[in-house]
């Protein structure tokens, strides 16, 4: 069963918000974080990025980076920039895309919870994104930035949400790049016990975004209890921020493919080898989106082609044979093009789908690579089935928009 906790939010003055707000430190490189926080003194990417203060090429696993983060996180609390709730509250954080609005609840997680598995995750974590991430929790003494989690949706949940997001929003703000996002602040004590307990009635928690950040969290919150011999259970560092969405709002958005090359086939050698295990279709120079699951878009040479998978191909019956990332990966990019292993293959590139297809062409046409692969979105549903069953989606497969704005508010482990 879920257990969560409502803290005591460090936040920015309403006039200061929308210079304080970010993307999530992982979306960008330092180069377009520098370029985000031109003029900007108080951009949170001087705390999650703070690469940023040191000359061009500093590498941002230097050990004054770190220290750098938590110099700037002290001064923005010196400078009145951020401040401390002095109530332990929730908060509820809607972002409004195409029309589209959703609603999470912004909470303390339970360290615990993601310890024994009550969390679930779906993803594959790296050692040294770990590392990187629970450096800068250790150094700032906080979380920085929320983990994106879904929950079963819950009607008892919805209707508590609808009313609260009646009154006026403590944030309102239109960002660069055209979401907007609302942010309310839940101190009611009943209400607050109310959303404790129906959380508590929640079997699980799913990681939809934030992987590394809520294993880094996590694994912090675990070493200081290791440290404390006090340790009592109730401190804030068994805890971590998190915003949960309820499933039903949530779409995954596709997460596409780009290959350098056709591992010395011809255009003509690699269609006929893929013939093999899909129907081809030519499609013509326009762009064409793949409307169902185990359906494809091919971008080779000018053309588009839909590409259909045969029935051999996949198993509707397992989490992971039915998801059109696996067959794309076995009978494309490895049996074809022989590239192995997704995390560290050269050869390839991922862009996720909010850029559009004609992001993939450019590239193509553009002669950077050779072919573009469109694939049709993973659903929430089959997200949780893999949760559920303990396995594992392979590598670039789920992406989500809109993203997280990091700063709104802050969980600090004191």
């Amino acid at each position: 069963m879920a257990t969560i906790r409502p803290f005591c939010g460090l936040r920015p003055p309403k006039q200061w918000v929308k210079q304080i707000a970010s993307r999530p430190y992982d979306v960008l490189n330092s180069d377009e974080a520098r370029n985000e926080a031109a003029g900007n003194d108080k951009s949170l990417y001087h705390i999650i990025k703070p690469e940023i203060d040191f000359p061009t090429g500093t590498d941002e696993h230097d050990p004054r980076v770190y220290e750098k983060a938590a110099e700037n996180f002290h001064l923005f609390q010196e400078k009145g920039w951020l401040v401390k709730d002095t109530t332990a509250n929730y908060y509820i954080y809607a972002q409004v895309m195409n029309g589209k609005t959703q609603y999470g609840l912004c909470v303390a997680a339970s360290v615990e919870d993601y310890m024994n598995g009550a969390i679930k995750k779906h993803e594959l974590t790296r050692r040294d994104k770990e590392e990187d991430r629970m450096k800068h929790v250790r150094i700032t003494n906080a979380n920085m930035e929320p983990v994106f989690l879904a929950y079963p949706h819950h009607q008892e949940l919805d209707e508590i949400v609808s009313q609260i997001v009646l009154q006026q929003p403590e944030y309102k703000f239109i960002a660069s790049d055209g979401i907007e996002h609302l942010f309310w602040i839940v101190d009611n004590a009943a209400t607050i016990n109310y959303i404790t307990e129906i959380f508590s009635e929640i079997p699980s928690l799913y990681i939809a975004d934030g992987h590394h950040r809520s294993a880094a969290a996590a694994l912090v919150g675990h070493e200081k209890k290791l440290q404390n011999p006090g340790h009592k259970g109730d401190e804030e560092y068994n805890f971590f921020m998190a915003v949960c969405f309820p499933d039903n709002q949530l779409a995954i958005m596709d997460y596409n493919r780009l290959v350098k090359d056709l591992n010395g086939l011809t255009d003509s050698e690699f269609l006929s080898r893929l013939s093999d295990s899909f129907i081809i279709n030519e499609k013509g120079s326009s762009p064409f989106k793949p409307n169902a699951l185990h359906h494809f878009s091919l971008y080779l040479s000018g053309r588009w082609y839909e590409l259909q998978a045969k029935p051999a191909t996949y198993n509707d019956n397992d989490p992971i044979e039915v998801l059109d990332v696996t067959i794309s990966s076995r009978f494309i990019l490895d049996e074809i093009l022989d590239i192995k292993d997704l995390r560290s293959d050269k050869r390839i590139d991922f862009v996720g789908g909010i850029r559009g297809l004609n992001a993939l062409q450019q590239r193509v046409d553009s002669g950077e690579m050779k072919l573009a692969l469109a694939l049709y979105p993973v659903s929430m549903q089959q997200l949780i089935a893999i949760a559920d069953t303990g396995n594992i989606m392979p590598p670039k497969t789920t992406w989500f928009e809109p993203k997280l704005r990091s700063g709104l508010v802050i969980h600090t482990l004191e």
